[in-house]
């Protein structure tokens, strides 16, 4: 397989992250989160002027990306952060970056040489 296809195929399979992570609403969940780990509807609906219901349907929206898992504590549910799903959309980043890093090396090798093919002329 060839790397532009591996890449491809490699962002097919992130590309629900970053749709998910596309709405301030969810990105500033996910970002709770993170900083405030494992936590129950209420406690992410506080402060942030979002119903219950409205929050709860994004974490749903993150849940079908993978970002987010959810488990009962008695009557609550509690949502996580999964690392994992977050990891592999990194990783995916980092893979675009350098490869946009080779693609403008080889741009500038290609118009310098052109440049030195002016030169001799």
């Amino acid at each position: 397989m060839s790397r532009a296809r591996s890449a491809a195929l490699k962002l097919a399979d992130v590309a629900p992250v970053f749709a998910a992570l596309g709405d301030d609403t969810r990105a500033r969940l996910v970002g709770r989160l993170c900083v405030e780990g494992p936590l129950s509807i209420t406690h992410l609906s506080e402060g942030t002027g979002v119903t219950r219901q409205a929050v709860t349907k994004q974490l749903r929206t993150l849940g079908r990306a993978g970002l987010v898992r959810d488990s009962r504590r008695g009557r609550e549910t509690i949502w996580e952060l999964e690392p994992k799903r977050l990891e592999k959309a990194r990783r995916a980043l980092d893979q675009i970056s350098s490869d946009w890093d080779e693609a403008i090396s080889r741009l500038q090798a290609f118009v310098e040489d052109d440049r030195d093919d002016d030169k001799h002329r």
